[in-house]
């Protein structure tokens, strides 16, 4: 069976998406978001249930990836400076969390923070 719908990202909490958004919107793709309404009423268990997802169209996921990928906030360092990847030497690197574990499901701010390059996939720890 074919997905209808595609998940373009996730983000903490539903006013994070609204950038993204608007601009997918602006370009006259259709978006989605699951479970916006549950973490407007209880913000809290946003981890638990993994943000608010932004779906759009299948048809439209490589358009909406193209876009979400021109302005997308890619990691900093303590300097402000964009994170390199050491194996890539790309700066396209997010934060990244793999919250395995039940500890880090229950208290994810425990977890250190790691960066994933979204060139290569190579998961690093901060220097």
């Amino acid at each position: 069976m074919k997905e209808k719908f595609y998940t373009i990202a996730s983000f903490e909490y539903p006013s994070d998406v609204q950038i993204l958004k608007g601009k997918l919107e602006s370009e006259g793709i259709p978006v989605f978001l699951k479970d916006e309404f549950t973490l407007n009423s209880d913000p809290m268990i946003s981890n638990a249930i993994g943000g608010v997802k932004v779906q759009v169209y299948t048809e439209d996921k490589e358009k909406a990836t193209e876009i979400y990928n021109e302005i997308r906030a890619y990691a900093l360092d303590d300097n402000g400076k964009l994170i390199v990847c050491p194996n890539c030497k790309m700066q396209k690197s997010e934060v990244y969390y793999n919250r395995k574990g039940i500890l880090y499901k229950l208290f994810p701010f425990f977890e250190e923070k790691k960066y994933k390059c979204l060139h290569c996939n190579m998961i690093t720890k901060p220097q």
